[in-house]
């Protein structure tokens, strides 16, 4: 008796150490997906003032300015992660249009208030790519936990989930799209 009592403490302590552990990796995904999320919404707050600064400069230019809007925001009303990442890929790519305007027109190059915005916006991509890097790591670590046993056997019956990762755009989309100086 004795014996099967130490061998129901031992499942149940195990039980609750790798549910613990599962909790704990779904948090570290939760608040690196929070640490995007805020620069993200700093870099989708830049827009607007980007796009008033080059209005200034290029109102011409109105199909590209709308497609900044445009994808900006769709970025803004994203949900889930995989709806996030083709809506920044986007907002990227009509960034990196709105960057190379720049190009046709010195005076908006030389303008004070675009070159600092240019350079925050350099800042927060920067910032943007360390963080999606963390929660991929993050993501990567509790997927594989999920997966492996004995944890599998409890994961899914207590809602642990596999997550998406937070990707980029392709590679060849990247490389085709127009280049952004920053």
């Amino acid at each position: 008796m004795l014996i099967t009592l130490g061998v129901i403490a031992v499942l149940v302590v195990i039980l609750v150490l790798i549910y613990n552990r599962l909790v704990a990796l779904r948090q570290t995904t939760n608040q690196a997906w929070g640490d995007i999320d805020v620069q993200l919404k700093q870099r989708q707050d830049l827009v607007p003032n980007l796009v008033e600064t080059v209005k200034g400069y290029a109102s011409h230019e109105k199909e590209t300015l709308e497609k900044v809007v445009q994808a900006r925001n769709a970025a803004v009303s994203a949900h889930s992660v995989k709806d996030q990442a083709q809506a920044e890929n986007m907002l990227s790519g009509a960034l990196r249009q709105l960057f190379a305007l720049s190009e046709a027109y010195p005076d908006l190059k030389a303008n004070e208030n675009f070159l600092k915005l240019q350079a925050e916006l350099a800042d927060l991509e920067n910032k943007i790519a360390a963080a999606r890097r963390f929660f991929n790591n993050a993501v990567n670590e509790y997927n594989t936990a999920i997966e492996q046993f004995p944890a599998v056997v409890l994961a899914s019956p207590m809602g642990f989930k596999p997550r998406e990762f937070f990707e980029v755009a392709d590679r060849a989309a990247v490389e085709n799209a127009p280049a952004v100086k920053f």
